[in-house]
């Protein structure tokens, strides 16, 4: 779970069932960090209400703040939970993305060394 996570609502109410799935579906993602990222790692969410054209809006915003980056997705849809659940899943993509160019790939050249060791003989 993420250490230090905000939950702030603009323009609308913020209940208990509404913050516990935010932290279950957003606070769980830290499992896709390395260890580093994960410690230092500090989340905002801005959920916004509006009416645009007769149309009600939940808007849910993600900021991550990780060491050597800055992650922001954001999503709008009718229901809250359901801009929750498409930003997780935005949020899991850019995890893996920041992943992959951030790796230091100290373990690969490792494992290739081994194998090569074990090849010469």
């Amino acid at each position: 779970m993420l250490q230090k996570f905000e939950v702030q609502g603009v323009n609308t109410q913020i209940d208990d069932n509404l913050r516990k799935y935010i932290n279950k579906k957003i606070g769980g993602l830290d499992k896709y960090l390395s260890r580093h990222s994960r410690e230092s790692a500090h989340g905002e969410v801005l959920l916004k209400e509006s009416n645009a054209r007769g149309k009600a809006q939940r808007t849910c915003e993600v900021i991550i703040h990780l060491p050597q980056e800055t992650i922001v997705v954001k999503e709008s849809a009718q229901n809250m939970f359901a801009a929750v659940d498409i930003v997780e899943v935005k949020l899991k993509q850019q995890f893996q993305k920041y992943k992959q160019m951030h790796h230091s790939g100290k373990a690969q050249r490792q494992l290739f060394a081994r194998l090569r060791r074990k090849a010469a003989f």
